[in-house]
């Protein structure tokens, strides 16, 4: 991401799109093509080492190092196949043998720390993936300051991997020292600030920083290129201005989702039905019985008639069960007794 970036500008070259993936390495030659096959899928990202370790990465990175050997996995086509416990072994051997004989500040230890985090992350042992991108960080700002590209890597790893176990103030803290470096090195409208703006926008909301999550939305909202980007943001100010009690604007921020979403997906797809519940909920929870009747009623409708997807069909209960809801609160009770 931003390390690569920040390479690729030196030369004079653009990124033709930005990956976001739990296996986003540096990678070496060896690693490039099997890269190239996972870069659809969404993964954490890990950083590069003279001496033996993986790429892995939930929006984690890694810097690229020599394979590692192993003797034992599981076979395909009569090759073997290093399995994640196994390639985790060897990531911490590797980080032992470099703590051994070049330090704990060593670049090449620094990197084994961070893929062996990365290694942790994707496997699900989270705290000990959120205790070696701390130790990987402080070794990083030692080594190459705060602004350096590499603790910058580490530096999101750590706070992907804070929001990961449910520690979302902590994981501000360091969106909030990325927010500051990519807007001073890339300016307010770059992709990677945008990016650093929204997760400091979610870990507010998720934290209880309610009016600082819809300041940071807003921004990201007005910074932010793409159409689907933006209409998540607003979802999410949505969010936050509820959980503030301001539901007349949250309720003007879906709005604006669903007449896009609308125009754009169709009113019967799933991602449209969702904000349309989303709009009537938002009107039941501002008190406005008979406004979220009409929404949810209509949205009803819709679903019922675009039922053939399974994950319509569960909206479409839940859909039932909030109108009847909304019914109830309006005083009629006869309708509402109908759906249920």
């Amino acid at each position: 991401m931003s390390f690569w970036r920040a390479l690729l500008r030196e030369t004079g070259l653009t990124r033709s799109a930005k990956v976001k993936a739990t296996e986003a390495a540096i990678p070496t030659p060896q690693e490039r093509e099997e890269l190239l096959a996972e870069r659809t899928a969404p993964l954490p990202q890990q950083v590069p080492t003279a001496a033996g370790g993986v790429p892995t990465g939930a929006s984690h990175r890694a810097l690229p190092q020599r394979p590692v050997s192993s003797a034992a996995g599981t076979k395909v086509s009569g090759t073997k196949v290093p399995t994640a416990g196994m390639r985790a072994a060897a990531l911490e051997r590797t980080l032992q043998s470099l703590v051994e004989r070049l330090g704990t500040e060593h670049p090449d230890t620094i990197t084994a720390r961070n893929n062996l985090a990365t290694k942790y992350a994707q496997m699900g042992r989270r705290q000990a993936a959120v205790q070696q991108f701390e130790l990987a960080l402080g070794e990083a700002v030692a080594v190459y300051g705060e602004d350096h590209p590499r603790t910058e890597i580490i530096r999101e790893n750590l706070a992907w991997a804070l929001e990961d176990v449910g520690c979302p103030a902590d994981a501000a803290a360091q969106w909030e020292t990325l927010l500051s470096q990519r807007e001073n090195q890339f300016g307010p409208a770059d992709e990677d600030t945008v990016e650093a703006r929204m997760r400091l926008a979610v870990c507010y909301r998720r934290s209880g920083r309610v009016d600082a999550a819809v300041a940071h939305y807003a921004r990201a909202i007005e910074d932010v290129a793409s159409t689907e980007r933006r209409e998540e943001l607003r979802l999410g100010m949505s969010a936050a201005q509820s959980m503030a009690g301001r539901y007349e604007e949250a309720i003007s921020q879906l709005r604006m989702v669903l007449a896009g979403r609308r125009r754009r997906l169709g009113k019967g797809h799933l991602n449209t039905l969702a904000v349309h519940h989303r709009l009537g909920r938002a009107y039941t929870q501002a008190g406005r019985a008979d406004e979220a009747v009409e929404v949810l009623r209509e949205a009803y409708r819709v679903a019922l008639n675009s039922s053939g997807d399974p994950e319509v069909r569960r909206l479409t209960m839940r859909l039932r069960r909030d109108l009847a809801g909304a019914y109830n609160a309006a005083g009629r009770h006869r309708e509402a007794d109908a759906l249920l």
